[in-house]
């Protein structure tokens, strides 16, 4: 078999197919939920409210200081509204993995494994929730009041073009850690909680300056769990400020980079454990 065909072009096809698969499944809950549409609207905008009011307490907390660990109002919104929208992103596209482990424990997995396609867009696709573009929203509408308010910033085309760069990478970071997450629910079916500390914990984390957390915690999200590479370190070069201690100034242009390495080591974790899962025995 000649370069172009055979097991050369296997990973391609392979994407392709988990994405037609993906798209279809998505679509069909899409189509089901907008049968409701009234009912879609008050979701969403309920969504909207709750995940705002995680953003309130940031604005009472600035009514009673000036700054927060050395950044201002508009830059704890920057870094609130990247990391918002990175993972609002991540929540639409993966936000049904986290039930990976009940799946797993009562055998409802093995509905998905009797279907050919792939398991992972399957189950990913599962119940997709629209309303999770209410996460979306808030943190674009926090992310462009704080460009709006960020006079300070001098502003470069390689600055403008980071800031999308940053939230489509952060995205993947996310996802792929989401798929980590679930992969490791093939064996521990009740530590949902534990992998969505590292997810939902680690967005709550990346909304605040780096400046404000111990330097240890600050190198585990660099080295350890990439999570840095959502926004902080992108995020403090486009405000002009140093990376943090024993960081290299190259790291903020390294997104797309370890979001890759995040998708690999990922996509191995959920092949080893799928390759493991051997059903309830019923």
């Amino acid at each position: 078999m000649g370069p172009y065909g055979g097991e050369a072009w296997r990973p391609f096809r392979t994407a392709a197919e988990g994405w037609r698969t993906y798209r279809m499944v998505a679509a069909m809950w899409i189509r089901s939920t907008l049968t409701y549409r009234t009912s879609f609207v008050l979701t969403l905008l309920s969504n909207l409210v709750v995940t705002f009011f995680d953003f309130v307490v940031i604005l009472l907390m600035f009514g009673q200081v000036r700054g927060l660990g050395g950044f201002s109002f508009a830059e704890v919104a920057f870094l609130y509204g990247t990391s918002g929208t990175a993972f609002g992103l991540a929540d639409l596209v993966m936000g049904s993995l986290p039930k990976m482990g009940k799946r797993v424990r009562d055998g409802t997995l093995d509905t998905f494994l009797l279907r050919p396609a792939p398991v992972l867009a399957q189950v990913a696709a599962d119940r997709f929730a629209l309303r999770r573009l209410g996460r979306i929203t808030q943190g674009l509408i926090v992310l462009v009041w704080s460009l709006v308010l960020l006079d300070e910033v001098t502003w470069t085309p390689l600055k403008v073009f980071l800031v999308p760069v940053m939230l489509l990478s952060g995205a993947v970071i996310f996802a792929a850690v989401m798929v980590l997450g679930a992969s490791v629910l093939f064996w521990m079916q009740d530590a949902a909680e534990v992998t969505n500390s590292f997810t939902y914990g680690g967005n709550n984390l990346l909304q605040y300056p780096p400046t404000i957390f111990a330097q240890d915690l600050v190198r585990g999200v660099v080295f350890v769990v990439p999570l840095a590479f959502v926004n902080w370190l992108p995020a403090l070069y486009v405000l002009g400020r140093p990376a943090p201690d024993g960081v290299p100034g190259w790291t903020a242009f390294a997104s797309p980079l370890v979001a890759a390495v995040c998708c690999a080591v990922a996509g191995w974790a959920w092949r080893t454990g799928l390759r493991s899962y051997r059903s309830t025995g019923s």
